[in-house]
């Protein structure tokens, strides 16, 4: 990492716990390649003080952005100036851009990030069926990139079927062409199914689905990337599943952030 002097912008991400966090590394990274006189640091704000954090960041004149993880990505919508129109739709965030007059603006990336993170290991998604574990943020977004991409089907189960419900209905919004179901615990004849919820985050969380009706034939996807290998994922490949990890969702997202908050390579 180059140098920090009192030209460096400052980026930040926004967790809680903050030690799974992999942006900053990655992003930074990003910055060196592009000779970008910037520096990503991790934030630890916990949700009762998430506002007062929020509020403090925004007066710092030299403060570009921030990225948003869990748990804050719904909450963000809510302490900023203006958002786009998907991460109102979505009801979600991933990152926020700090305006020149000091307003906030929100956008989410997480469902492209997720499925250009499939696309660059050569897993498309066009075509086929999906299931989706989880209706909160992430699983939010995922859900609208996977019917803008194409999947022939979406099903979407959560504990909570009501939020399953409210999140299908908000997608045919959007795209009332698409064939979406509220599903169970059961994630068998799905070509593709993904783990959208934070389970598997902390040793000991429960299962996001019942691991015991996955098939060779499938493909298990994660958005955790710390654990690399999470319960599900081990679970899955035990069943003769290949799996895809939470990784690639990150680096497909790096460019789609930078490019959100002016990032530009120096000349």
């Amino acid at each position: 990492m180059k140098e920090i002097t009192g030209e460096t912008k400052l980026f930040g991400i926004l967790a809680d716990p903050i030690h799974h966090v992999k942006t900053p590394q990655r992003m930074n990274e990003y910055f060196a390649r592009a000779s970008y006189d910037g520096v990503l640091v991790p934030f630890h704000a916990r949700s009762d003080n998430l506002a007062s954090v929020v509020n403090g960041l925004k007066q710092l004149e030299n403060l570009v952005g921030l990225i948003v993880t869990v748990p804050h990505k719904t909450a963000i919508l809510g302490l900023c100036d203006g958002a786009s129109d998907v991460a109102k739709k979505i009801g979600a965030a991933n990152i926020v851009r700090r305006e020149a007059n000091g307003r906030l603006t929100a956008h989410m990336l997480d469902g492209e990030g997720f499925v250009r993170g499939l696309q660059s290991c050569g897993h498309e998604v066009k075509g086929k069926t999906a299931y989706m574990a989880g209706a909160g943020g992430a699983a939010n977004a995922i859900a609208f990139a996977l019917v803008q991409y194409g999947v022939s089907s979406l099903t979407i189960a959560n504990r909570t079927t009501a939020k399953a419900q409210d999140l299908m209905q908000r997608v045919l919004d959007l795209y009332p062409q698409a064939r979406i179901n509220i599903g169970t615990h059961n994630p068998s004849d799905h070509d593709i199914v993904v783990n959208a919820t934070s389970l598997g985050l902390n040793e000991g969380d429960a299962l996001p689905m019942d691991t015991s009706a996955l098939t060779p034939d499938q493909l298990v996807c994660e958005i955790i990337m710390q654990p690399k290998d999470t319960a599900l994922l081990i679970a899955a490949q035990e069943r003769g599943c290949r799996v895809h990890y939470g990784a690639p969702m990150l680096a497909s997202q790096i460019e789609l952030m930078a490019e959100f908050l002016g990032v530009t390579a120096a000349r």
